[in-house]
């Protein structure tokens, strides 16, 4: 299984960096040739939104607020919150500058992605519409590309798999266990129970659902990130100078930190930006294309505030939550499997984002003395571990420091504990100490550095809990026409049902190996997406030159 996560981990890595240069060039193309569509059109953007050109007649399924509400609660979700600290956990500070980057940059690219879906979308006898990149590569292009369309299509059915289910599943679990200590396979059967009851309403519930939850859930999330920013107010200068700066030079180490390299900055920031908004990756203009409107640039222009509202405002929210209350580089007491740290010569060096050499890896006996370890050191979320002690627990009894051991060491890592007495009937051994945090538990640190008690973990815990739900419950209609594109209605209830089981499977999974087939299977279906707009970038230039050349009219009041 560890050889197994690294090949993974590895992969996913040449996936995401092969993945930026077709990424942000076809943002940098689509910026240009639309004459900067994100900045200029920004305030017809929220007119369309508060429904003042909206039409009662008007085919589609749901009206502009709850298209965006649908497509924001698949990229608002473990992206804002995990993710963020993901990518300043191993990028540095200045990854979050590259996450702004690509939200710029995607707001044009989620124009266009939702213009051609809305141009191209298909309407059944019963006025359901179905839409996204598989139709507009298949049509727009020509029947010569249907195979494009087809790869793309299945991958998103992969990709729902991972980005929007396994990896929201696993985090909700993964936190409720930290926080609360309720066991993984619980969370993971309750999630896989509520998505399951609401995703056989189909967009139209997901779309009411989602118009209620994610304003609900983002306001408490935003107000609980302000309180800690006004908390560490002192602290915004230093931040923003760190972020722009180590966002062009190699971070140094900071604390528990490891330094990072210029390369990784841009790679994370850039890695996490698209899996928080998602542009370019194809997957928003499928629930933009179920929208009530006949402008399918009206729709565009709704489309492109999803990457301002999820990645420039939420994620900035949660990482300067993060750099301010130093949280990124204090190493805090820590609880992990025996198995987990990697085992290394007391005298190794971590390289920059806390990589060891091979050679550094040990193999043999280590001696336990008191509970304590030494002679070795320990490597946990790719920080040293400070203080490490071998804990041992049996049964429901509170675990307790072994006094004495060895731990039979092979490559690294942990395989065996040894001890002279049985510690209880089959004794499950822990490693205690001080470590850096990463994902979703390095943002509720950072939230309960300005809230009192527990109130900053449970804000956190909350807040994935809800994005989490969300996300996977409007990934699922994504899946839906990927498979009704593919096999017809006849595959949509036996996806579903897979569907709901993976979500399961997914809480109690391994977050490398979660988080690793997230972005690859992310890669694999942006990448047809991305090569479609760009050869469709003319034809989006003529819509959207027609539409801003007529006059339009509002029909009613703002009614947000």
């Amino acid at each position: 299984m560890q050889a197994f996560q690294k090949l993974i981990e590895e992969v996913s890595v040449y996936f995401s960096s092969i993945l930026m240069i077709p990424l942000l060039g076809v943002g940098v193309y689509l910026t240009w040739r639309l004459r900067l569509v994100q900045m200029i059109r920004f305030g017809h953007s929220w007119k369309v939104i508060a429904g003042v050109y909206d039409k009662a007649d008007d085919e589609g399924d749901i009206n502009h607020m709850q298209a965006l509400s649908a497509a924001l609660s698949a990229t608002i979700g473990i992206g804002n919150i995990a993710g963020v600290a993901t990518a300043i956990h191993f990028g540095g500070p200045g990854a979050l500058f590259w996450m702004w980057v690509s939200a710029f940059l995607g707001m044009a690219t989620k124009f266009s992605e939702a213009t051609l879906a809305m141009v191209y979308r298909q309407i059944s006898k019963d006025g359901t519409a179905a839409g996204g990149p598989m139709y507009y590569i298949e049509m727009g292009l020509g029947k010569n590309w249907k195979w494009m369309a087809i790869v793309f299509a299945t991958c998103t059915i992969f990709s729902s798999f991972g980005t929007g289910n396994s990896i929201q599943a696993f985090t909700v679990a993964d936190s409720f266990k930290t926080d609360l200590g309720i066991p993984q396979w619980i969370t993971g059967l309750a999630i896989a129970t509520i998505v399951g009851l609401v995703i056989i309403g189909g967009i139209r519930r997901i779309g009411v659902v989602a118009s209620r939850l994610v304003p609900f859930m983002a306001a408490v999330y935003i107000f609980a990130a302000l309180w800690i920013i006004w908390v560490n107010i002192a602290h915004i200068p230093e931040a923003f100078h760190l972020i722009f700066t180590s966002a062009f030079t190699a971070q140094g180490a900071i604390g528990g930190f490891a330094g990072a390299t210029f390369f990784q900055g841009i790679l994370w920031g850039i890695r996490r930006g698209i899996y928080s908004n998602e542009a370019g990756q194809g997957s928003a203009p499928i629930a933009h294309a179920a929208a009530k409107t006949d402008e399918p640039v009206r729709e565009g222009t709704v489309a492109m505030i999803g990457p301002f509202l999820d990645t420039l405002v939420i994620c900035t929210l949660t990482g300067l939550t993060i750099i301010t209350s130093g949280a990124w580089k204090t190493p805090y007491t820590t609880e992990m499997s025996i198995n987990e740290p990697v085992v290394v010569q007391l005298d190794s060096k971590l390289k920059p984002g806390g990589m060891v050499d091979n050679r550094d890896r040990v193999s043999g006996v280590v001696p336990v003395v008191d509970g304590h370890i030494e002679g070795v050191g320990f490597i946990y979320n790719h920080s040293r571990v400070v203080d490490p002690t071998v804990f041992a627990s049996a049964g429901e009894s509170q675990a307790t420091p072994l006094i004495e051991g060895m731990l039979m060491v092979e490559n690294g890592h942990v395989v065996r504990v040894d001890t002279p007495a049985k510690q209880g009937a089959n004794p499950v051994f822990s490693l205690h100490g001080k470590a850096l945090r990463n994902g979703s538990p390095l943002t509720a640190q950072a939230f309960e550095t300005g809230l009192p008690g527990k109130w900053g973990g449970l804000v956190v815990t909350f807040g994935v809990l809800l994005f989490a739900v969300s996300t996977a419950i409007s990934w699922s209609y994504y899946g839906d026409r990927a498979v009704t594109y593919l096999v017809g209605p006849k595959g949509v209830r036996p996806y579903r049902y897979i569907y709901v089981l993976i979500v399961f499977i997914g809480a109690n999974a391994s977050l490398g190996i979660v988080w690793s087939f997230g972005d690859i299977v992310l890669a694999l279906m942006a990448i047809p997406n991305l090569f479609a707009l760009f050869l469709l970038a003319p034809k989006i230039q003529q819509l959207k030159q027609a539409y801003f050349s007529r006059e339009h009219t509002p029909v009613r009041k703002w009614h947000l």
